[in-house]
């Protein structure tokens, strides 16, 4: 199958529930009201150490503030499109929850040495699809690697780029979890040597 004629229908899948889910929340409370958002599903490392391991999934699919949202979305809707189509959509859906939930876990871990070991207190509120976007990018630069550095109009130079470029604006803003970003495209790329298989006759 020519997979530049399949249609992204997982990506825009999650994009939908990203978005109903945010309207939910906005129109029920405030998205941007840290406290209500803990209340349903943020990431906060003491509730998950707690047994709420719902959170670690839940928070991939919610944003603080319509920007937030809007912002990841449109980097999904790029880059979600390129990688599932190499990958294919039910290996691309449980490698996007993977990523989401693994940048979570490197939260979580980092969050308890923080506090175990530096006696610091964790008390960051967190959500967000970005742990699991940088998972798409660091996947479809693995994935670019492995098809001799190009697919399609896509070549690993613009993914590198793209990567650097989103790691650089969530360094400029303080309330970002870079953690996760950077354990997600980790992550992603790891991951994208045991869900990708290259096609025998190329991308062309």
């Amino acid at each position: 199958m020519n997979n530049q004629k399949q249609k992204p229908y997982v990506t825009w899948g999650i994009i939908a529930v990203n978005i109903l889910y945010f309207l939910y929340l906005d129109f029920s409370g405030s998205s941007e009201d840290v406290m209500y958002m803990l209340e349903h599903g943020a990431m906060y490392v003491p509730y998950v150490l707690a047994g709420e391991y719902y959170r670690l999934l839940v928070s991939v699919f919610m944003h603080f503030g319509i920007s937030h949202l809007v912002n990841n979305m449109l980097v999904l809707f790029i880059l979600g499109d390129y990688l599932e189509r190499e990958m294919g959509p039910v290996r691309y859906l449980i490698f996007y929850l993977l990523c989401g939930i693994g940048a979570n876990l490197v939260s979580v871990a980092v969050g308890v040495f923080q506090e175990t070991q530096l006696g610091l207190p964790v008390t960051t509120v967190s959500a967000g699809a970005s742990g699991a976007i940088f998972g798409v990018a660091g996947g479809l630069f693995a994935v670019v690697i492995a098809n001799r550095g190009r697919i399609r109009d896509l070549n690993v130079r613009q993914v590198g780029l793209m990567v650097i470029l989103s790691l650089y604006l969530g360094f400029r803003s303080v309330e970002t979890d870079n953690l996760a970003h950077v354990a997600g495209a980790v992550i992603g790329f790891i991951l994208a040597a045991f869900f990708y298989c290259r096609p025998l006759q190329g991308n062309q």
